[in-house]
């Protein structure tokens, strides 16, 4: 895992027994270090987002939403990897052919939306956003193709809209959601996307953030100081 990713996030998955390795995600490979690791123990690696298996389990979540609230006009999902993106493109698509899939990635990490509009996978530096579930520098080569074929449009919000979005969760849902896990709803609430007229369905992905964090965040970008990028 990252050094830097949130400490809740670390602590809850060595609570869970397993061994975490830490890494600097501007200085290491993490893929290089996930197969010398392999190697070296005999494991067997298992990409977090660029699996079969691993894209069909995260379609189940469009699936769940379906058997609670019928015809989806749209579908709004946030996109680090793509496995959530291609998993519920795939399901949404089966469910509704005529459902609107968007997936939605911090505005500095584009990759996805680069990839998609261009026809092939842009590789990019580790993103400066907040949203670091969504850090990664490229698509798989499982989830682009599905995304190229399924997804219908990929858009970007700023980590400014993040955070009011986390801060709408928080206050009036009261519920706590992780920067990445706002960015679906982030496109909504900042109007990136037009959905007048329309039913959604909105994917809120992970609270993994400390809650000082969640307050400095807060303090930062709705300070009367802070300045829009």
């Amino acid at each position: 895992m990252p050094s830097d990713a949130p400490r809740v996030k670390i602590e809850a998955t060595r609570g869970y027994g397993a061994e975490v390795i830490l890494y600097d995600r501007n200085l290491d490979d993490r893929e290089a270090m996930g197969h010398e690791l392999a190697k070296q123990r005999g494991l067997t690696l298992i990409s977090p987002y660029d699996h079969p298996h691993v894209i069909a389990g995260q379609g189940t979540v469009a699936i769940e939403l379906s058997d609670d609230v019928s015809h989806i006009d749209i579908l709004i999902t946030p996109i680090g990897g793509g496995g959530l993106l291609s998993g519920c493109a795939i399901a949404a698509k089966k469910i509704n052919p005529s459902c609107h899939v968007v997936g939605v990635e911090p505005e500095t990490g584009n990759d996805a939306q680069q990839s998609f509009y261009s026809g092939h996978i842009v590789s990019i530096d580790p993103p400066n956003t907040i949203a670091d579930g969504a850090q990664t520098q490229h698509l798989g080569e499982h989830t682009f193709p599905i995304i190229r074929k399924l997804v219908d449009e990929i858009v970007t919000v700023h980590d400014r809209d993040l955070v009011e979005t986390m801060m709408f969760l928080a206050s009036r849902m009261k519920i706590i959601v992780e920067p990445t896990g706002c960015l679906a709803a982030a496109a909504v609430l900042s109007k990136t996307l037009n959905v007048a007229g329309k039913k959604v369905g909105i994917v809120l992905s992970g609270g993994n953030i400390d809650m000082l964090r969640f307050a400095s965040l807060l303090q930062e970008f709705t300070s009367p100081t802070h300045a829009p990028v």
